[in-house]
């Protein structure tokens, strides 16, 4: 039982990781004085959130596995949509 644990918390995790990146990038203000600060934020957020996915892909059952990759996905078009290095 921890083991499953484990995979829902990792999950979880990922999820929430995600969630606040998308939060952070929508609120973004592009004319903004600290837009540079904003977008150093959000790449933290971004690299935090890449990796609370790849611990959860590592234990992930087949039910989590394709929303953990849409999470990726979707990481990856925020990084481009901003241009993050």
């Amino acid at each position: 039982m921890p083991y499953h644990k484990n995979k829902q918390q990792a999950y979880q995790a990922a999820q929430q990781g995600f969630e606040e990146v998308q939060d952070f990038y929508q609120e973004i203000v592009q004319d903004s004085e600290s837009y540079g600060h904003q977008l150093k934020h959000l790449k933290n957020e971004v690299n935090e959130a890449y990796q609370q996915i790849e611990n959860a892909l590592e234990v992930a059952s087949e039910t989590q596995r394709p929303q953990l990759e849409r999470f990726m996905s979707d990481l990856e078009q925020i990084v481009e949509e901003v241009n993050l290095p």
